[in-house]
């Protein structure tokens, strides 16, 4: 009796180096969903905490400290290249983000992160529109060492906190369509 030995099967060549894993715009979608989180999550930050700290804590103090506090605060972000990198990158993360879910197919995120981008472009029109001309009236209100009319604060503790509060509120809806989309991105992409 004669056994026949194993048939020899072939073993498959190894997997090339070139063999893609995910694809290269996949790769960057979920970078820029990624950091266009990260950017506006670092701006409702610190909106939020100016709504519950220092706007209030300014407030119980008297004018002259409130005046000379927001422009000291307003000094140091002005002039911060970290501060404004955050504040418009993040816009355009979204924005680039959007476009790339959108041409890989994956509409519902791209719609999502397109919400976010409108709700953050609605932040810098209201910064551009109101915060900023404040900060720059009370700049140039003089040293306030001299000054006899403060009716500028009770625009601040009015119409700059009031906005903030908005900025605030645009930012967590824009962190929140973010964090969707993220989700969706993840679902969509394994």
């Amino acid at each position: 009796m004669t056994i026949n030995p194993t048939p020899h099967v072939p073993t498959p060549p190894p997997a090339s180096p070139a063999t893609p894993g995910r694809p290269q715009s996949t790769r960057l979608a979920t970078t820029l969903i990624t950091l266009s989180t990260v950017l506006v999550g670092l701006m409702a930050g610190l909106f939020f905490a100016f709504d519950v700290s220092v706007m209030p804590g300014l407030a119980a103090g008297d004018e002259q400290t409130y005046v000379t506090a927001m422009r000291a605060f307003n000094k140091a972000i002005d002039g911060n290249p970290l501060f404004g990198s955050v504040f418009l990158l993040a816009l355009v993360a979204a924005v680039a983000s959007a476009v790339v879910e959108y041409r890989g197919g994956r509409r519902a995120t791209a719609l999502w992160v397109g919400a976010a981008a409108v709700a953050y472009l609605l932040v810098l029109g209201i910064t551009f529109g109101v915060n900023i001309p404040l900060n720059n009236e009370l700049a140039d209100a003089g040293a306030v060492e001299q000054m006899t009319d403060f009716s500028i604060v009770e625009r601040f503790k009015s119409t700059w906190v009031t906005t903030n509060i908005v900025r605030t509120l645009l930012c967590t809806a824009a962190l929140t369509a973010l964090a969707r989309a993220a989700l969706l991105h993840g679902r969509a992409t394994r």
